[in-house]
């Protein structure tokens, strides 16, 4: 029996049974990595910013490299994002050859987008730095931490970006796997590099990279072992343009989210250095992480619902994905709103979880509950734009991805204080939700016609 005709172990999860169950069976170990994933740089900023004397400016310094941080990711998810939906998508039609062909494609990709971005930022990183909003106070603190993680990109790029491969075959528990790994060391080695050796920011930035280095060889070990489903061959990995092209299309939406996620960070970080100082800034810093982490579990739900939509619709089995996304939905949203009401009751709480600076934490209050004062629409914001990648739609995915960021919140950062003169930190932080209302309109209503017509044209 061939590689392309032999039955698939995972038709019997993804394409049979309960889809509620499913999801949540696969939501929940991506989630689970998903939220120890972020560990990594969460950790390392509470750490930071509890050096002694210096931990207010630490935290800014390296909070201006969270844009180089975002941008390095973003990589990760142009090859493998839209790889995994398509590999996916291959297995529901039973072309498993073609699916480890689009694995060692993607694979190959990562490898040579790292040794580029290691170059280029470690060449250009000081400059881009300053750049980014970093002061005469804080530039020490972000160069050192920079000129360190950057040594560890190909890790960087092996573990975020071929763990995807690892959960579109439903290993959602292996993938969760991968990142404990990689995590657990990091939260070991911190406080061992940081405080024990006294290497402070560097010592952060170490831990991390040794982390993700384990993570990457941990990955490749599976990938090439018997229990993974898709092998990761040797032969797979010369790059051809037919095969990666697609997934780089696919993959576009994803990329563009974070990607401009590393823009609209330097954005905030100009802007609000530029009207509220250096504090202002490490406000910023601390939101996001926050952000960053409390959005996790959304993000987890839409990664543990890719496999049952991409599988199902490549099978043709439609009532499946329309059952899977309103499962996703309604998560989604529920998880929103209780997220939006922890932001408006407990802002204090979170502020003082990076920082015991009085200035930071009163700022940072009201910030918070601008910042996030339409949280709670963000539920459907990714629910309908990942399931859009999920089927494969990628030209809808992008532009939703570029309306959000860049056709709304980047010029919104600079052209709301011009509105509120006396009051333009507050306008810069106003950008957010305002941008969120609209953008979440917008997605739902394009994604409401396309979920019909893929169901009319297949009746």
């Amino acid at each position: 029996m061939t590689a392309e005709t032999k039955p698939s172990r995972k038709e019997i999860s993804l394409g049979e049974g309960n889809v509620g169950k499913l999801l949540f069976r696969l939501a929940l170990p991506a989630i689970t990595a998903q939220v120890i994933n972020l560990l990594y740089n969460l950790v390392d900023r509470m750490y930071i910013g509890h050096l002694p004397g210096i931990g207010a400016s630490a935290l800014t310094g390296v909070g201006v490299t969270l844009p180089v941080i975002l941008a390095i990711s973003a990589f990760s998810y142009l090859f493998s994002s839209g790889g995994a939906a398509r590999a996916s998508i291959m297995m529901g039609k039973r072309k498993y050859e073609e699916a480890e062909r689009i694995m060692g494609n993607c694979a190959a990709a990562l490898i040579a987008a790292a040794l580029v971005l290691t170059a280029f930022f470690l060449i250009f990183g000081r400059d881009i730095l300053l750049i980014f909003g970093a002061s005469e106070n804080t530039i020490g603190y972000a160069w050192d931490y920079m000129r360190i993680y950057c040594l560890g990109t190909i890790f960087v790029e092996i573990a975020l970006g071929l763990n995807n491969f690892i959960n579109a075959q439903g290993y959602a528990a292996m993938g969760m796997l991968s990142v404990i790994i990689g995590a657990g060391t990091n939260i070991i080695l911190d406080p061992i590099l940081m405080f024990g050796l006294d290497m402070g920011v560097e010592g952060a930035a170490l831990a991390t990279i040794i982390s993700q280095a384990l993570s990457a060889l941990w990955i490749l070990i599976f990938l090439r072992s018997r229990r993974s489903f898709l092998k990761l061959r040797l032969r797979n990995l010369k790059i051809s343009g037919k095969i990666l092209g697609p997934c780089v299309a696919l993959g576009a939406s994803p990329f563009v989210m974070q990607f401009t996620e590393s823009i609209l960070n330097v954005c905030f970080n100009v802007s609000l250095r530029k009207y509220g100082g250096d504090i202002a800034v490490g406000v910023m810093t601390v939101l996001s992480s926050v952000m960053q982490f409390a959005l996790l579990p959304i993000i987890g739900m839409t990664q543990g619902s890719q496999p049952i939509v991409s599988y199902n619709y490549g099978a043709g089995k439609l009532d499946r994905v329309k059952q899977a996304f309103r499962c996703l939905l309604k998560c989604s949203v529920i998880y929103a709103v209780v997220l939006w009401a922890l932001a408006m009751l407990f802002p204090q709480l979170f502020m003082r979880m990076f920082t015991t600076d009085a200035d930071y934490i009163a700022m940072g209050t009201w910030a918070m509950r601008v910042y996030t004062g339409a949280i709670c629409v963000m539920g459907v914001q990714f629910a309908c734009q990942q399931t859009f990648v999920a089927l494969g739609n990628a030209r809808t995915s992008l532009c939703l991805a570029l309306l959000r960021k860049v056709v709304l919140l980047i010029p919104l950062i600079f052209i709301l204080p011009r509105f509120l003169p006396d009051h333009p930190v507050f306008a810069v932080f106003l950008a957010e939700p305002v941008t969120d209302v609209i953008a979440a309109a917008t997605t739902s209503v394009l994604f409401s016609r396309y979920l019909k017509k893929i169901m009319n044209s297949h009746q």
